[in-house]
């Protein structure tokens, strides 16, 4: 008989990603951005037929995506080896060299908006305002720039253009939960939403007509829909849903409709609304996580979604049909869906009694080695939601368990809860964590003998300070691009971060035992158990010193770690090569401390 291996971390690895997508005016072809050769390019399909060819050939992850309203070029935009900054080209629909648009070595264009008869491009840039950013418009045809907001006080972002190029919405961010946004008219700019002392968030939003639709936390705990009157400069609140965070919105011209996906804990959620009736209906589109999506003239909503058992795929709804068919077809390989492991949702009381929520992902009994891995998320002001992650699969294949708790700070429970985080990052973040541990420990899901820790970027950081602090829980420890110092770490952000973080992190003066308190640097001395540490060498965020210093610390006191550093990375892994390296060495560091494993034959 026949035996065939269990699947190699290959499989999972495999799998491949879209990052984002775009479709023609036309509808008959559909752009993204994917890794089928093991590195980001532009792919597309020509509709209805769903054969794949790939338009660039440039390697690198796509900052931008966006189809001329024309439909006789795209506007995209790439960074190199994940530092971040992209430069926006313009590229014919069938491929080819692609033409420079605005490029500036060492600084960032994003948010591309096209003119109704595309001849000026609106972007948001750092070049010439590192700190604050600059809105600009560029006259494609004549070569010709101006600004149109010139960022002050916060970093300025481009939100919107309207069809006459008359009215420009953006948002000014002070902090990742403070970011209130305007409307620039006839030379000035007018505030979305009434005067107030409170902090807020303004989000996306679409013209329609003399009135601007938006999303805001103005005045609530979760954001909601509310709508700007670009003559009379009203503000009105237009819905809200109970315990559901609004976020993307498109509109549907062809009927009067707004689609926006909503999100609520682990989950997202896609509703239309009649701007005629006011009424509301949910389109139960086909997966857990909404990714991206867009609205076709011809009223055909397009959907960029996963599941924690399905990567990302292209969904499409035809106007007035209740049916979604699925484009792309992205799974394991080698994998049936069902052999993939759904996570089970927890909720538990943390030290203080506050009520968190997180993802526990169980290995089949038949495999599993009895250990735990607790994941803090990145962000913090983000969560573990049911996505897919090829090493989360990968792990509970071979038989380790993963929690992933949304600890205090995390979004999808409202502005308050994300708040909770802002000068806090080492106290109750670190405590709700280890909650969490007990929870599990005294519901006889872990084992308290067997209990490892992962976490990236904030994870990372939380990783290494739960080690510092709390290192009794673990066996073992894995850091990816997290931050060491907390001081390093606010020095070298990008210069349109710093702004923010006195709010986001703390003060280095007037916060400077708290931030030492919080600084996983501070623990080397209990820093007692084998560590494997990854970093990317161009990463923008957490730049390599903060894996450095760290590396360099706990080898001089004879702590055991293991540096493994990516040198044609950033924040994150763009290429495959670097995904399995990473991923082989994270499950041999691991299986060292399991005993006795379950092999893959």
């Amino acid at each position: 008989m026949i035996q065939f291996k269990k699947p190699d971390v290959e499989n999972f690895y495999r799998t491949f990603n879209i990052q984002a997508f775009t479709v023609s005016p036309d509808e008959k072809q559909l752009v993204f951005s994917t890794n089928f050769t093991g590195k980001y390019n532009l792919w597309a399909m020509d509709l209805p037929n769903q054969y794949p060819y790939p338009l660039t050939f440039i390697d690198q992850t796509c900052q931008a995506l966006r189809y001329s309203n024309e439909g006789k070029f795209l506007v995209v935009g790439f960074d190199q080896d994940g530092d971040e900054n992209g430069q926006l080209y313009a590229l014919p629909p069938a491929g080819g060299e692609m033409v420079p648009l605005r490029t500036a070595e060492g600084h960032r264009h994003m948010l591309p908006f096209l003119s109704k008869d595309d001849q000026r491009l609106y972007y948001t840039s750092t070049k010439g305002n590192q700190t604050f950013l600059n809105i600009y418009r560029y006259d494609i045809e004549n070569d010709v720039e101006d600004i149109v907001v010139e960022g002050e006080g916060a970093a300025c972002f481009l939100v919107a253009v309207d069809e006459d190029e008359n009215h420009f919405a953006y948002i000014k961010q002070y902090a990742n939960t403070y970011a209130p946004g305007y409307i620039f008219q006839n030379g000035q700019s007018y505030s979305l939403t009434p005067e107030t002392e409170e902090q807020f968030t303004v989000g996306e939003g679409v013209f329609v007509g003399n009135e601007y639709y938006f999303v805001t936390t103005f005045g609530e705990d979760f954001d909601y829909l509310a709508k700007f009157n670009l003559e009379t400069h009203e503000f009105s609140k237009v819905l809200s849903i109970e315990k559901e965070e609004l976020g993307a919105i498109r509109y549907d011209k062809s009927s009067n409709n707004l689609f926006f996906v909503t999100t609520k804990g682990v989950e997202d959620y896609l509703y239309r609304y009649s701007l005629e009736d006011k009424s509301y209906e949910n389109m139960n589109h086909p997966a857990s996580i909404i990714q991206g999506g867009a609205v076709a003239k011809s009223g055909n909503v397009y959907i960029l979604a996963g599941s924690a058992t399905k990567p990302n795929n292209i969904f499409m709804l035809e106007a007035d049909s209740g049916e979604w068919k699925q484009l792309t077809n992205l799974a394991v390989p080698g994998v049936k869906e069902e052999e993939l492991v759904t996570p089970q949702v927890i909720t538990y009381p943390s030290y203080d009694g506050l009520a968190m929520e997180g993802l526990f992902f169980k290995a089949k009994e038949e495999v599993s080695n009895g250990h735990v891995i607790l994941w803090p998320h990145g962000g913090p002001q983000a969560a573990e939601r049911k996505f897919f992650r090829s090493m989360f699969q990968f792990l509970v294949n071979r038989g380790y368990s993963i929690f992933a708790p949304n600890f205090r700070g995390s979004t999808g429970y409202g502005l308050a809860f994300t708040k909770m985080v802002e000068g806090n990052w080492g106290e109750g973040p670190r405590l709700d964590n280890i909650s969490g541990l007990e929870y599990l420990y005294e519901h006889g899901l872990a084992d308290r003998d067997k209990t490892l820790l992962m976490g990236g970027s904030f994870g990372g950081y939380m990783a290494l300070l739960l080690h510092g602090r709390h290192p009794e829980y673990f066996k073992a420890v894995v850091d990816i691009f997290g931050p060491s110092n907390l001081f390093s770490f606010i020095e070298s952000v990008p210069e349109h971060w710093k702004p923010i973080m006195n709010q986001w992190v703390g003060d280095p003066v007037k916060d400077y035992d708290k931030l030492t308190e919080y600084s996983p640097i501070t623990y080397l001395d209990t820093m007692t158990k084998p560590m494997l540490i990854i970093q990317g060498a161009n990463d923008p965020r957490v730049v390599k010193q903060e894996s450095d210093q760290i590396v360099k610390a706990l080898q001089e006191k004879g702590h055991e770690v293991k540096y493994l550093v990516l040198e044609d990375e950033g924040h994150g892994f763009s290429k495959k090569e670097n995904e399995i390296l990473v991923n082989r060495t994270i499950l041999e560091f691991f299986d060292q401390f399991v005993g006795e494993k379950v092999l893959a034959e």
